[in-house]
């Protein structure tokens, strides 16, 4: 099953329940906090009765479990790398990590980020290498690994690369940006998926049917196992959620039959899919990144519903009306100058009338930067020139355009030949403007597209003019 379960479950399992048999040992000293992979029993939540409990039982996530692949290995325990599991919530990280666990010979820890300190982190350690003294390997799986300090991730370095525990961490966050390189270095990212809706719909079905699950008191019509499927998006456990919600809804049958799961049961059941997009990790970069896309791309409907994404998720709309007014230049650019006046508006709006309302200003700018004729050349003008003026090439300002208002500066030089543009018919006239190193340099290239249209046969004719 591809996993069912992410990291960020708060449930977690007693040791006892994924360990092989070993010989007692102490227990370990007050200051470790277990993480408690959760209930079991048959008044645990349906989603954790139905934890897989070996890989026959995993659904999806085929990438990683194919034969010979590194997270198999582990899994069967002739693995020895230490793994950052990273994926989003309800793809398998928790239930990996049991399993991996399950490998002989080795006993497992589990701390959560959100209780443990570095105290309780070298005090696994420590208990890890009195095991290992005994030829037992322990595995130290720590949820939301993103959520530890750089102090307590160094706190870890050590026995990681000494192998005193075989490292598990999860993570709904890119590991890039939250864990620290050293312990990146010392171990193997493994990127989980979301379940295909494939997947979903096996891992609904067995729950239905399964002893551990509904054992088959319930029945389900189609529409409402497609529906379910769609509320899922690619998460195991809100999918058997959902379903749980959906069974102690569905009422008896008049005639006495099992209870029947019906889309009016199941929409009843669920108020609304939760939106998957977290404003502190990755997926805030992830959406943000695909509304840039697809602003720039001119696929409007991809971009509203990014948009959409955003403002459901809670997203701070300054943060969305900045992305806009950015675009609108680096996109849009000259191509449609009024594209940058409808991101300022909606920007404007945000601040003065705030949200729900001001969705319908942001929507708006969206609509107008995705359907606007699109220019790089404002970007690519003053990319150049930057880049000339890095390289060195920034000259003496020619004495003529210097400024020529203070005494003495006439004295200088300065301000001395000036033309006036004003003064000529054409309010344009021949003068050099830039350092002499740059007459003749092009910075704007007007694209033939919306207003640059005209623009591309303006300026060549103005260039001509001021360079004589």
């Amino acid at each position: 099953m591809s996993d069912l379960f992410g990291a960020d479950d708060p449930a977690a399992s007693p040791d006892a329940l994924f360990e092989a048999p070993s010989a007692p040992e102490p227990e370990p000293e007050p200051s470790i906090r277990r993480a408690n992979l959760g209930p079991s029993g048959a008044g645990a939540p349906l989603a954790a009765r139905m934890r897989p409990r070996s890989l026959d039982e995993v659904v999806g996530q085929q990438h990683l479990l194919a034969p010979g692949a590194p997270l198999r290995r582990l899994v069967e325990g002739s693995g020895a790398a230490s793994v950052v599991l990273y994926g989003p919530p309800g793809t398998g990280k928790t239930t990996l990590a049991s399993l991996i666990s399950g490998a002989t010979g080795r006993r497992f820890e589990a701390l959560s980020a959100l209780s443990a300190g570095v105290k309780d982190v070298r005090g696994v350690i420590e208990l890890a290498r009195r095991r290992l003294a005994q030829g037992e390997q322990t595995v130290l799986f720590i949820d939301e690994v993103h959520r530890f300090s750089k102090t307590q991730q160094d706190a870890l370095l050590a026995a990681v690369e000494n192998r005193i525990v075989l490292l598990v961490a999860a993570t709904t966050e890119n590991p890039s940006f939250s864990v620290v390189a050293p312990l990146l270095s010392r171990s193997l990212v493994l990127q989980l998926q979301p379940l295909a809706p494939d997947d979903i719909r096996a891992l609904i079905e067995r729950a239905r049917t399964d002893p551990r699950g509904l054992g088959g008191t319930v029945t389900m019509t189609d529409e409402a196992l497609d529906h379910l499927v769609r509320l899922a998006g690619g998460d195991a456990r809100r999918a058997l959620t959902a379903l749980e919600a959906s069974a102690e809804t569905a009422g008896d049958r008049a005639d006495g039959g099992d209870p029947v799961i019906d889309l009016p049961t199941v929409e009843s059941s669920i108020d609304k899919a939760a939106v998957r997009y977290d404003r502190d990790g990755d997926q805030h970069y992830d959406v943000a990144s695909a509304f840039i896309k697809s602003l720039r791309g001119s696929d409007v409907d991809a971009a509203l519903h990014y948009l959409a994404r955003m403002i459901v998720a809670g997203e701070d709309p300054r943060f969305i009306a900045r992305r806009l007014m950015i675009q609108a230049s680096e996109e849009v650019g000259m191509a449609d100058p009024t594209a940058l006046q409808s991101a300022v508006a909606a920007a404007q709006v945000v601040q003065q009338v705030g949200m729900p309302e001001a969705q319908l200003a942001l929507a708006q700018a969206t609509i107008h930067i995705a359907t606007a004729p699109k220019s790089g050349a404002v970007t690519a003008a003053l990319g150049a020139a930057i880049a000339d003026v890095k390289a060195g090439r920034a000259g003496p300002v020619p004495p003529h355009l210097r400024d020529g208002h203070y005494k003495g500066a006439q004295g200088l030089g300065n301000a001395i030949g000036y033309r006036y543009p004003h003064d000529h018919p054409d309010g344009v006239l021949a003068q050099q403007y830039p350092p002499d190193e740059l007459v003749g340099v092009d910075y704007y290239r007007p694209t033939a597209h919306g207003v640059e249209r005209e623009l591309a046969s303006r300026v060549p004719k103005l260039r001509r003019i001021v360079r004589g």
